[in-house]
């Protein structure tokens, strides 16, 4: 009788196990989704939620009062019911908006430092007599940064890691890397490249994979590390073409604690309304891209959110496994704009975003081009720290 009772228990247990293979292998079948609640609601009650549902939590979104979970696709309709839930968003997928043109090996030897076109174009070496960025926290939410990388290394100054916390936000894409480094590569080693602002304080934010791509879950949770360390400008070059509540709140919570944000227009070409998202929020500063001849280019996204134009157009700048990489793209625009308001606020640091904004704008070198286009042109980093 004992025995047949032991075998019953094995029996049930053997059934429970197997009554879960979406979960044990791979969670196939279930969607991604934010699921944000009412504040009312305390943390048991919310992961006893998303468990009644069948679902699975992947991260807690203490920043908008959500959770990033995958659920059954049946049940996401039920759980938008419940008087606890305020919403069930898409968990949307972000890109990197910058294409390599030529190739980012590591070179036998670090190539000589040298002035890239772009930095020289919108005079930010003319600023540097006043000020190089130094102490300005800059975050860059990309593929991670090149943490040992001769020309970064020693401004990188922190960092996280959205996608795997266990692991440290370094770059296994390159977009990353490339970004850092036409904000602040280190000016004065004899190598490489010079960023905009080459003594500025950068942070891995690491938010999109090795693909290039990521969840905007990942980026929520990067923009609340920002928050919560201090930092001052945030650059994201990604971008996606749907709007997302849940993103934008995160945009607006970043905004309200004083961080200036600026972000890639995107790479959608000609059309009155081609800008991506983050970069077509009211909070963020929106970059177009430009080439050597002022001349937009023609992948640029076009919108009236377009707020400035910097150059995008084979840009040479640092790379994955201390190598260098030329890239195109609003990802390498949006970088040059982060680095001179950088420059800008070590001379004032008490900047508000919006007062960031109208000086950005309002010392903008004009080019060719409709507002639509290059917003209100080309930025300017000298006229723009000397700016009253």
């Amino acid at each position: 009788m004992r025995r047949k009772s032991i075998a019953l228990t094995l029996a049930v247990i053997m059934l429970a196990v197997l009554s879960f293979p979406t979960i044990a292998s791979g969670n196939q079948g279930l969607v991604r989704k934010i699921v944000v609640f009412n504040k009312a609601v305390n943390e048991p009650a919310r992961d006893a939620l998303i468990k009644k549902f069948g679902g699975v939590k992947v991260k807690d979104l203490n920043l908008i009062e959500g959770k990033a979970v995958l659920l059954p696709p049946k049940a996401v309709v039920a759980l938008k019911k419940e008087p606890g839930v305020l919403r069930v968003d898409d968990d949307i997928v972000f890109y990197a908006t910058g294409k390599r043109i030529a190739a980012g090996k590591k070179a036998p030897t670090q190539p000589p430092e040298s002035l890239q076109w772009g930095v020289d174009r919108i005079d930010a070496d003319l600023a540097w007599a006043t000020s190089t960025a130094a102490g300005v926290k800059v975050a860059i939410l990309d593929t991670g940064i090149d943490l040992d990388h001769p020309d970064l290394g020693a401004n990188v100054k922190g960092g996280i890691n959205t996608i795997n916390p266990r692991k440290k936000p370094d770059d296994d894409n390159g977009h990353g890397s490339h970004v850092a480094g036409v904000v602040a590569a280190v000016r004065g080693n004899g190598i490489g490249v010079i960023g905009v602002g080459p003594n500025a304080s950068l942070y891995a934010v690491k938010v999109l994979g090795a693909s290039g791509s990521g969840y905007a879950s990942d980026v929520i949770e990067g923009l609340d590390w920002c928050i919560q360390n201090g930092i001052k400008v945030v650059n994201m070059s990604f971008g996606a073409s749907s709007d997302n509540q849940s993103i934008h709140d995160a945009v607006i919570r970043a905004y309200n604690a004083g961080i200036i944000m600026v972000a890639a227009a995107g790479n959608s070409g000609p059309g009155s309304d081609t800008v991506s998202y983050p970069a077509r929020y009211n909070e963020v500063i929106a970059v177009a891209a430009t080439d050597s001849n002022d001349a937009v280019a023609p992948w640029s996204s076009r919108g009236p959110e377009v707020d400035i134009a910097a150059p995008g157009v084979n840009i040479y700048s640092t790379y994955k496994n201390a190598g260098y990489a030329t890239m195109s793209g609003t990802s390498m625009a949006a970088p040059h704009v982060t680095g001179a308001i950088a420059l800008k606020l070590q001379v004032n640091p008490l900047l508000s975003p919006d007062a960031t904004r109208s000086l950005v704008m309002g010392t903008a070198e004009p080019i060719l081009g409709v507002p639509e286009e290059v917003g209100a042109g080309l930025i300017d980093a000298e006229a723009l720290v000397n700016a009253q």
